[in-house]
Protein backbone atom coordinates (compact mmCIF):
# COMPACT_ATOMS: atom_id res chain seq x y z
CA UNK A 1 0.00 0.00 0.00
CA UNK A 2 1.16 3.40 -0.98
CA UNK A 3 2.32 5.30 2.20
CA UNK A 4 0.93 9.17 2.15
CA UNK A 5 4.29 12.31 1.36
CA UNK A 6 3.74 14.12 4.77
CA UNK A 7 4.56 17.58 5.57
CA UNK A 8 5.88 18.88 8.65
CA UNK A 9 5.20 22.45 9.76
CA UNK A 10 7.16 23.75 12.68
CA UNK A 11 10.70 22.02 12.25
CA UNK A 12 11.46 21.39 16.31
CA UNK A 13 12.62 18.19 18.12
CA UNK A 14 9.28 16.14 17.51
CA UNK A 15 9.05 17.53 13.98
CA UNK A 16 12.47 16.42 13.05
CA UNK A 17 12.07 13.25 14.74
CA UNK A 18 8.72 11.87 13.29
CA UNK A 19 10.21 13.11 9.77
CA UNK A 20 12.64 11.30 10.21
CA UNK A 21 11.39 8.05 11.42
CA UNK A 22 8.53 8.35 9.19
CA UNK A 23 11.08 8.61 5.84
CA UNK A 24 12.58 5.62 7.06
CA UNK A 25 9.29 4.22 7.08
CA UNK A 26 9.10 4.77 3.48
CA UNK A 27 6.68 7.43 3.91
CA UNK A 28 7.40 9.95 1.05
CA UNK A 29 8.94 13.64 2.70
CA UNK A 30 7.40 16.49 1.02
CA UNK A 31 7.23 19.93 2.21
CA UNK A 32 8.91 21.32 5.42
CA UNK A 33 8.71 24.91 7.26
CA UNK A 34 9.43 26.72 10.58
CA UNK A 35 9.52 30.01 11.62
CA UNK A 36 13.30 30.14 10.21
CA UNK A 37 14.41 28.42 6.82
CA UNK A 38 17.56 27.41 8.95
CA UNK A 39 15.09 25.61 11.25
CA UNK A 40 13.90 23.60 8.03
CA UNK A 41 16.67 23.33 6.27
CA UNK A 42 17.92 21.45 9.59
CA UNK A 43 15.58 19.28 9.40
CA UNK A 44 15.32 18.19 5.63
CA UNK A 45 19.37 17.29 6.39
CA UNK A 46 18.52 14.93 9.34
CA UNK A 47 15.87 13.55 6.83
CA UNK A 48 17.68 13.80 3.85
CA UNK A 49 14.53 14.36 1.92
CA UNK A 50 11.57 17.07 1.68
CA UNK A 51 11.72 19.84 -0.01
CA UNK A 52 11.71 23.25 2.10
CA UNK A 53 9.34 25.78 1.83
CA UNK A 54 9.61 29.30 2.84
CA UNK A 55 5.83 29.67 2.73
CA UNK A 56 4.01 27.45 5.49
CA UNK A 57 1.24 27.16 3.18
CA UNK A 58 3.12 25.60 -0.05
CA UNK A 59 5.01 23.16 2.02
CA UNK A 60 1.46 22.47 3.62
CA UNK A 61 -0.28 22.18 0.47
CA UNK A 62 2.67 19.56 -0.63
CA UNK A 63 1.52 16.79 1.93
CA UNK A 64 -1.03 14.24 1.92
CA UNK A 65 -0.47 14.19 6.14
CA UNK A 66 0.35 17.04 7.10
CA UNK A 67 1.86 17.42 11.03
CA UNK A 68 1.73 20.74 12.63
CA UNK A 69 4.08 21.06 15.46
CA UNK A 70 4.62 24.03 16.47
CA UNK A 71 4.41 25.17 20.22
CA UNK A 72 1.04 24.92 21.32
CA UNK A 73 -0.29 27.99 21.04
CA UNK A 74 0.68 28.59 17.56
CA UNK A 75 -1.26 25.49 16.37
CA UNK A 76 -4.45 27.20 15.93
CA UNK A 77 -2.81 30.52 14.41
CA UNK A 78 -0.87 28.08 12.07
CA UNK A 79 -3.34 26.16 10.78
CA UNK A 80 -5.85 29.30 10.63
CA UNK A 81 -3.31 31.43 8.13
CA UNK A 82 -2.79 27.76 6.40
CA UNK A 83 -6.44 27.80 5.38
CA UNK A 84 -7.10 31.23 4.63
CA UNK A 85 -4.85 30.91 1.72
CA UNK A 86 -6.32 27.42 0.44
CA UNK A 87 -2.95 25.25 1.32
CA UNK A 88 -4.37 22.30 2.40
CA UNK A 89 -5.67 19.55 -0.39
CA UNK A 90 -8.99 17.96 0.04
CA UNK A 91 -8.90 14.67 1.97
CA UNK A 92 -5.69 15.61 3.17
CA UNK A 93 -5.11 14.68 6.41
CA UNK A 94 -4.11 17.27 9.72
CA UNK A 95 -2.42 16.85 12.75
CA UNK A 96 -0.89 18.19 15.73
CA UNK A 97 0.90 16.49 18.75
CA UNK A 98 -0.13 18.32 21.37
CA UNK A 99 -1.09 15.90 24.74
CA UNK A 100 -3.48 18.61 26.44
CA UNK A 101 -5.27 19.96 23.26
CA UNK A 102 -7.92 18.63 20.54
CA UNK A 103 -8.28 18.41 16.96
CA UNK A 104 -10.18 21.21 17.27
CA UNK A 105 -7.77 23.73 17.22
CA UNK A 106 -7.50 22.13 13.58
CA UNK A 107 -11.09 23.00 12.30
CA UNK A 108 -10.68 25.77 10.05
CA UNK A 109 -8.58 22.75 7.80
CA UNK A 110 -12.15 21.04 7.55
CA UNK A 111 -12.96 24.25 5.19
CA UNK A 112 -10.56 23.21 2.93
CA UNK A 113 -12.20 20.25 2.61
CA UNK A 114 -8.98 18.11 5.23
CA UNK A 115 -9.84 15.95 7.66
CA UNK A 116 -8.16 17.38 11.59
CA UNK A 117 -7.08 14.79 13.90
CA UNK A 118 -4.37 14.78 16.64
CA UNK A 119 -1.50 12.21 17.56
CA UNK A 120 -0.39 12.20 21.11
CA UNK A 121 3.28 10.11 21.69
CA UNK A 122 3.55 9.80 25.38
CA UNK A 123 6.98 10.69 25.29
CA UNK A 124 9.46 12.63 26.25
CA UNK A 125 11.34 14.30 22.85
CA UNK A 126 14.89 15.27 24.86
CA UNK A 127 16.95 12.85 24.01
CA UNK A 128 15.77 12.61 20.39
CA UNK A 129 18.59 11.38 17.95
CA UNK A 130 18.37 10.43 14.45
CA UNK A 131 17.37 7.12 13.87
CA UNK A 132 16.30 6.60 17.34
CA UNK A 133 12.74 5.43 17.58
CA UNK A 134 11.24 7.34 20.92
CA UNK A 135 8.12 5.39 19.56
CA UNK A 136 8.52 2.00 19.36
CA UNK A 137 6.26 0.38 22.85
CA UNK A 138 4.85 3.62 24.19
CA UNK A 139 1.22 4.61 23.76
CA UNK A 140 0.30 7.03 20.79
CA UNK A 141 -3.46 9.02 21.58
CA UNK A 142 -5.67 9.64 18.39
CA UNK A 143 -8.50 11.70 17.94
CA UNK A 144 -10.20 13.90 15.50
CA UNK A 145 -12.23 12.71 12.34
CA UNK A 146 -12.06 9.60 11.36
CA UNK A 147 -9.96 9.40 8.32
CA UNK A 148 -7.52 11.57 9.98
CA UNK A 149 -7.85 9.28 13.06
CA UNK A 150 -6.99 6.35 11.10
CA UNK A 151 -4.20 7.85 9.29
CA UNK A 152 -2.77 8.83 12.22
CA UNK A 153 -3.34 5.17 14.13
CA UNK A 154 -1.38 3.46 11.03
CA UNK A 155 1.24 5.75 11.44
CA UNK A 156 1.76 5.46 15.09
CA UNK A 157 1.15 1.46 13.94
CA UNK A 158 4.15 1.51 11.89
CA UNK A 159 6.49 3.53 13.92
CA UNK A 160 5.71 0.55 16.60
CA UNK A 161 3.85 2.50 18.68
CA UNK A 162 0.31 1.05 20.79
CA UNK A 163 -2.44 3.45 19.86
CA UNK A 164 -5.59 4.33 22.16
CA UNK A 165 -8.28 6.23 21.49
CA UNK A 166 -9.15 9.80 22.99
CA UNK A 167 -13.01 11.10 23.70
CA UNK A 168 -12.13 14.96 21.77
CA UNK A 169 -14.10 16.27 24.18
CA UNK A 170 -12.42 14.82 27.62
CA UNK A 171 -8.75 15.26 26.42
CA UNK A 172 -7.52 17.41 28.79
CA UNK A 173 -8.18 14.56 31.16
CA UNK A 174 -5.27 12.69 29.14
CA UNK A 175 -2.96 15.57 29.67
CA UNK A 176 -3.34 15.29 33.42
CA UNK A 177 -3.40 11.79 33.47
CA UNK A 178 0.33 12.51 32.33
CA UNK A 179 1.22 14.64 34.76
CA UNK A 180 -0.18 12.76 37.57
CA UNK A 181 2.54 9.75 36.55
CA UNK A 182 5.50 11.59 35.39
CA UNK A 183 5.47 15.17 37.14
CA UNK A 184 3.28 14.23 40.14
CA UNK A 185 5.88 11.26 40.76
CA UNK A 186 8.57 13.86 41.23
CA UNK A 187 6.30 15.56 44.04
CA UNK A 188 5.69 12.08 45.62
CA UNK A 189 9.16 11.54 46.02
CA UNK A 190 9.60 14.82 47.41
CA UNK A 191 7.18 13.88 49.86
CA UNK A 192 9.04 10.75 50.89
CA UNK A 193 12.29 13.11 50.96
CA UNK A 194 11.00 15.25 53.17
CA UNK A 195 9.82 12.79 55.52
CA UNK A 196 13.18 11.07 55.44
CA UNK A 197 14.70 14.44 56.34
CA UNK A 198 12.60 14.67 59.18
CA UNK A 199 13.96 11.74 60.37
CA UNK A 200 17.64 12.83 59.72
CA UNK A 201 18.09 11.12 56.26
CA UNK A 202 18.97 13.57 53.47
CA UNK A 203 17.69 13.87 49.90
CA UNK A 204 20.94 12.19 48.02
CA UNK A 205 20.71 9.06 50.82
CA UNK A 206 17.00 8.65 50.59
CA UNK A 207 17.17 8.64 46.44
CA UNK A 208 19.77 5.73 46.46
CA UNK A 209 18.04 4.19 49.87
CA UNK A 210 14.26 4.52 48.13
CA UNK A 211 15.53 3.76 44.41
CA UNK A 212 14.83 -0.16 44.75
CA UNK A 213 11.57 -0.07 46.39
CA UNK A 214 10.37 2.31 43.77
CA UNK A 215 11.93 0.08 41.03
CA UNK A 216 10.20 -2.81 42.42
CA UNK A 217 6.78 -1.00 43.11
CA UNK A 218 6.75 -0.16 39.46
CA UNK A 219 7.35 -3.69 38.31
CA UNK A 220 4.50 -4.89 41.00
CA UNK A 221 2.22 -2.66 39.00
CA UNK A 222 3.28 -3.64 35.50
CA UNK A 223 2.97 -7.42 36.37
CA UNK A 224 -0.32 -7.29 38.63
CA UNK A 225 -1.91 -3.86 37.82
CA UNK A 226 -4.10 -2.01 40.80
CA UNK A 227 -5.15 -2.70 43.06
CA UNK A 228 -3.13 -5.87 43.55
CA UNK A 229 -0.02 -4.46 43.55
CA UNK A 230 -0.99 -2.18 46.66
CA UNK A 231 1.29 -3.17 50.19
CA UNK A 232 2.00 -1.52 53.39
CA UNK A 233 -0.27 -0.53 55.74
CA UNK A 234 -3.02 0.69 54.84
CA UNK A 235 -3.57 -2.55 52.84
CA UNK A 236 -3.16 -4.33 55.87
CA UNK A 237 -5.64 -2.59 57.44
CA UNK A 238 -2.60 -1.33 60.31
CA UNK A 239 -4.80 1.43 61.83
CA UNK A 240 -2.02 2.22 64.61
CA UNK A 241 0.44 2.57 62.63
CA UNK A 242 -1.16 4.67 60.49
CA UNK A 243 -2.02 7.05 63.48
CA UNK A 244 1.66 7.29 64.42
CA UNK A 245 2.22 8.68 61.10
CA UNK A 246 -0.13 11.29 61.21
CA UNK A 247 1.17 12.33 64.81
CA UNK A 248 4.65 11.97 63.82
CA UNK A 249 4.08 14.27 60.49
CA UNK A 250 2.33 16.71 62.57
CA UNK A 251 4.72 17.14 64.81
CA UNK A 252 7.78 17.08 62.99
CA UNK A 253 6.74 17.98 59.19
CA UNK A 254 3.42 19.36 59.08
CA UNK A 255 4.08 21.08 55.77
CA UNK A 256 3.70 17.49 54.61
CA UNK A 257 0.72 16.50 56.43
CA UNK A 258 -1.96 17.32 53.86
CA UNK A 259 -0.83 15.13 51.12
CA UNK A 260 0.17 12.35 53.19
CA UNK A 261 -3.66 12.61 54.15
CA UNK A 262 -5.43 13.27 50.54
CA UNK A 263 -2.65 9.81 49.56
CA UNK A 264 -3.51 8.05 52.52
CA UNK A 265 -7.29 8.60 51.87
CA UNK A 266 -6.94 7.19 47.99
CA UNK A 267 -5.03 4.28 49.33
CA UNK A 268 -7.92 3.55 51.59
CA UNK A 269 -10.07 3.21 48.66
CA UNK A 270 -7.70 0.85 46.46
CA UNK A 271 -7.07 -1.23 49.10
CA UNK A 272 -11.38 -1.79 49.70
CA UNK A 273 -11.05 -2.41 46.02
CA UNK A 274 -8.30 -5.26 46.41
CA UNK A 275 -10.06 -6.60 49.21
CA UNK A 276 -8.23 -6.74 51.92
CA UNK A 277 -9.77 -4.49 54.12
CA UNK A 278 -13.18 -4.39 54.69
CA UNK A 279 -15.97 -1.15 54.73
CA UNK A 280 -15.52 -0.91 59.13
CA UNK A 281 -11.48 -0.82 58.77
CA UNK A 282 -11.62 1.40 55.87
CA UNK A 283 -13.68 3.81 57.79
CA UNK A 284 -11.44 3.81 60.37
CA UNK A 285 -8.45 4.40 58.49
CA UNK A 286 -10.51 7.35 56.82
CA UNK A 287 -10.74 8.70 60.28
CA UNK A 288 -7.48 8.89 61.29
CA UNK A 289 -6.94 10.21 57.69
CA UNK A 290 -8.84 13.02 58.31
Amino acid sequence: MTKPAFSIIGCGTVGTCLADLLHRLGYPAAGLASRTRASAEKTAAVVGAGQVFDRVEDAALAGDMVFITTTDDAIGPVCQDISSKKGFKKGAVVLHCSGALSSDLLASARDCGAYAGSMHPLQSFAAAKPGVNLFEGILVSVEGDEPARDMARQAAEDLGAMCAQVDTNSKMLYHAAAVAASNYLVALLHLAFELNQGAGIEPKESLVGLMPLIQGTLKNIEIQGIPNALTGPIARGDVGIVRQHVEEIRAKTPQMLALYQTLGAQTVDIALAKGSIDEKRADELKAVLK
